[in-house]
């Protein structure tokens, strides 16, 4: 049996992709949408992210990347914490509010809704689909953002089964037992033979 290694076009010559080209393909790429919190007591703050992601279980470890011209980042960087607030579905009020929409700002942003504390002492909403609560275990800084690690430190778990994703510029509600009802009725292409049917 031969292998051939695969071969590479490229599609363009060198240069800098410009920004709205690279935002306009990672829209593309379907983000759940978090609230990240920091700061204790009354100075605190947050943002609307979907640059989330698992790292590790063991130990429970999260990644963000926030940029660091962010009003958060100055509080995150002081306390090394910071929550981490999975949207529900019905939570588009609150993402919109931490994006800074209508020019809210700081702890502003948290009226409306219920936060507690855990470990680190940073805002957690309580109705969250997960919020997490994470102390900064490494900040790589690169280009305009860090890239956050975070040790998770306490778990609030919902029983929701309606999560807020971001796709295409907009925020689309995902509920998973609704949606898989209808994925069930169409067919998803390729699912039988990822079953081995």
């Amino acid at each position: 049996m031969t292998i051939v290694a695969p071969t590479f076009a490229r599609a363009k010559p060198d240069h800098d992709i410009a920004a709205a080209d690279f935002r306009g393909a990672m829209r593309h790429l379907v983000g759940g949408v978090s609230v990240i919190t920091v700061g204790r007591g009354q100075e605190i703050s947050g943002m609307t992210v979907t640059s989330v992601s698992s790292l590790s279980i063991n130990p429970p470890s999260l990644i963000v990347a926030i940029n660091r011209s962010a009003s958060s980042w100055p509080l995150l960087v002081r306390d090394g914490a910071f929550g981490v607030n999975i949207l529900t579905a019905d939570q588009l009020d609150i993402a919109e509010r931490f994006a800074g929409k209508d020019g809210v700002k700081g702890r502003d942003r948290f009226a409306g809704a219920v936060w507690t504390t855990a470990q680190t002492g940073v805002p957690l909403l309580v109705d969250a689909l997960v919020a997490a609560d994470c102390e900064v275990e490494e900040i790589i800084e690169r280009h305009s953002h860090g890239i956050v690690i975070g040790r998770v430190r306490d778990l609030i778990v919902s029983s929701s089964t309606a999560a807020l994703a971001y796709w295409q510029g907009q925020y689309v509600g995902i509920n998973r037992d609704e949606d898989i009802a209808k994925l069930a009725e169409v067919g998803v292409p390729g699912a039988a033979r990822s079953r081995g049917d």
